[in-house]
């Protein structure tokens, strides 16, 4: 895909997306971003750039604005107010939704709502304007409690075990059938060009990457962009840096009786500027695939391969931090499983990706991140 082509990123102000909007600005994209700010502090959503999208300038040393739009996908006539405004857009990377496992079984309408109903949304005013190269951010909650570990991308999809995970299967298997739907329409458009004599000059078929992320975090290394939940983090990481920096008392470790070598869940944790820099790679191989005339939707793991336990991140985060963090054991979590670990040879060899990131410096990159940004994006008054 040309460097000149601009991509929009829903969801580009959060964790993953705005790592994902800095790397693609770095190889030479140009960025649109659309963010509801439903998971940024009050602060931010005050001013009219959002802190993150700030910080992304003070990195590349810009006073340049990013586009921005505070857009919630279900939202379908501001999409096409986007779409309409900026007609160089060539492809969507799509992080936005709700993501929060122990939320979803609470709140599943909302969830069905805003990840599936949104994303259909989003697909529609694509196809309105013929921009159909999509990325879309999936995850390993697909797997549910897969057979096979490492996962291999051909582990079955159908039991993921949360309702967040559930939206990420209904949403593959309604980007699979797109795909499908549209090489039969390019071929009956064809046919019935070639039946006037008149030339082919639409292409209808889609092209779709679905990156099935395992854990991503970390934080940029230079301190200034990382992860700012609002509330208190659900992710294990996160909140192991709250405590850290004084704002939460003690980590929560959900069960100590799972089949592992110490009894907590095993994740694979990949860094999130690697995780970023696969998003990227998949959009240069849809454009790799559309100059050899191939396209269709294929599911990626980005991982590290490597699984660590709740104890072992306990561990190493705690090593940065240079002191023993606090946690206590309770009952299991609804919704976890035992371990899910990548197999990410897929995306080594296909998108010319790999984490290359190791665990010490994703904890010393958090920890940095936190020490400097104690309340995140907010100014601390």
């Amino acid at each position: 895909m040309s460097p000149k082509n601009t991509i929009l990123v829903t969801g580009g102000c959060g964790y993953v997306g705005s790592h994902t909007v800095l790397s693609l600005l770095q190889s030479g994209y140009k960025v649109v971003v659309l963010d509801n700010l439903s998971n940024t502090s009050s602060n931010a959503k005050e001013t009219v750039i959002p802190e993150a999208l700030k910080r992304i300038q003070q990195l590349l040393s810009t006073e340049e604005a990013i586009p921005f739009y505070a857009v919630d996908i279900i939202d379908k006539d501001a999409l096409v107010k986007i779409f309409e405004a900026h007609r160089d857009i060539a492809a969507v990377i799509h992080c936005a939704g709700l993501k929060s496992v122990g939320e979803s079984g609470r709140r599943p309408l909302d969830y069905y709502n805003i990840n599936i109903a949104g994303t259909i949304k989003l697909l529609q005013v694509m196809d309105d304007f013929d921009v159909r190269r999509l990325v879309f951010s999936s995850s390993a909650t697909v797997y549910g409690d897969p057979p096979k570990i490492p996962i291999p991308e051909d582990s079955p999809i159908v039991a993921s075990m949360s309702t967040y995970g559930r939206t990420k299967v209904f949403l593959e298997h309604i980007i699979r059938d797109l795909c499908i739907a549209s090489e039969v329409k390019q071929k009956d458009y064809e046919k019935e060009q070639n039946a006037k004599g008149a030339k082919v000059e639409k292409d209808y078929r889609w092209n779709a990457i679905m990156l099935r992320y395992f854990n991503p975090a970390g934080a940029h290394p230079s301190g200034i962009m990382g992860e700012d939940p609002q509330g208190i983090p659900s992710n294990l990481m996160p909140y192991l840096a709250q405590v850290a920096v004084g704002n939460l008392e003690k980590l929560t470790v959900f069960g100590q009786d799972y089949p592992t070598k110490d009894g907590t869940c095993i994740r694979d944790y990949l860094h999130v500027v690697d995780c970023a820099d696969g998003h990227v790679a998949a959009l240069e191989k849809i454009g790799r695939d559309e100059s050899t005339g191939e396209y269709g939707c294929k599911a990626y793991n980005l991982g590290a391969g490597m699984g660590c336990s709740v104890l072992d991140m306990v561990r190493a985060f705690s090593k940065a931090v240079g002191r023993d963090l606090p946690y206590v054991v309770s009952a299991r979590r609804l919704g976890d499983v035992p371990n899910l670990t990548a197999d990410p040879t897929l995306a080594n060899t296909e998108l010319n990706w790999r984490a290359v990131k190791t665990l010490d410096e994703m904890c010393e990159d958090l920890w940095r991140w936190q020490r400097n940004n104690p309340d995140g994006y907010r100014t601390r008054q």
